[in-house]
C-alpha cells in the first residue's frame, strides 16, 4: 500500500469530514509513514483519543488547544507538537485553522 506519485497534487485530492466542523484529507503514504491535512472550523474538536501510531503535527494556520496527557497547551501558525505511541490526545480549535499530520507507521484506520 502506497500512494502512486512522488508528487501530490492538493487539489486533486478529497475532503472526508470526520466531525462536526473537522474534515481531512490524506496527503501521502507508505507502510511505515502517512501525511495528513485536517481543516478545522473554529470550535471544531478532535475527540480525546490514543492510538498505537506515533505522531507529530504542524500547525499551518489557527489557534488550537491541544491537550497531550494531563497538558493542554494553545499552539499557533508554525508551532508542532508530538504525541508519543498510545498517550490520550485531542484538540480543541479556538481559530479556525489546518493541522499537518504525520504517522509512523501510517493510518490503515484512515484509508
Amino acid at each position: 500500500m502506497t500512494t502512486s506519485s512522488l508528487f501530490i497534487d492538493d487539489a486533486s485530492l478529497p475532503w472526508e469530514t470526520v466531525a462536526e466542523g473537522v474534515k481531512r484529507k490524506v496527503m501521502s503514504y507508505e507502510p511505515d509513514m502517512m501525511v495528513v491535512k485536517v481543516a478545522f472550523e473554529t470550535g471544531g474538536v478532535g475527540i480525546v483519543h490514543q492510538h498505537v501510531h506515533v505522531q507529530m503535527s504542524y500547525v499551518e494556520r489557527g489557534v488550537f488547544a491541544i491537550t497531550i496527557g494531563d497538558e493542554t497547551r494553545e499552539l499557533r501558525q508554525g508551532d508542532m507538537f508530538y504525541i508519543p505511541s498510545d498517550v490520550w490526545h485531542g484538540a480543541h480549535c479556538l481559530e479556525a485553522g489546518v493541522l499537518i499530520d504525520s504517522f509512523t507507521p501510517m493510518r490503515a484506520d484512515f484509508l
